[in-house]
């Protein structure tokens, strides 16, 4: 795939988030939750409150819910990943339904 290298994905174009989320974020004001997916996008909006590895950063997600919640990056490569990390199953994919049903459940109400 084009947006692939050897070790997983490529980076981000540069200024492409600085360009583009501002204005897309501001057209969605009621935002309860951002699922920051992947090492890239922890380091755009968590920047030094992440964690040095992405490991760690996801393993501490309990430090930035309710408002961000960071995962490691859905892909065939992380199926390794995921054995190393029992955890991710048992106990942030847990905490994950209920941050997701609870900022849907809001937004139902809400609107």
């Amino acid at each position: 795939m084009p947006w692939d290298d050897a070790s997983g994905d490529l980076p981000p174009r540069k200024g492409f988030a600085e360009r583009w989320h501002p204005p897309l974020l501001a057209l969605m004001p009621d935002i309860r939750l951002t699922l920051l997916i992947g090492r890239y996008a922890q380091i755009h909006y968590l920047s030094s409150a992440r964690y040095d590895t992405l490991t760690d950063t996801v393993r501490n997600f309990r430090r930035f819910i309710p408002e961000r919640f960071p995962l490691v990056h859905p892909s065939p490569l992380n199926f390794r990943w995921q054995a190393k990390n029992p955890w991710f199953i048992s106990e942030v994919l847990p905490e994950l339904r209920t941050q997701v049903r609870d900022a849907l459940g809001h937004s139902i109400h809400s609107g």
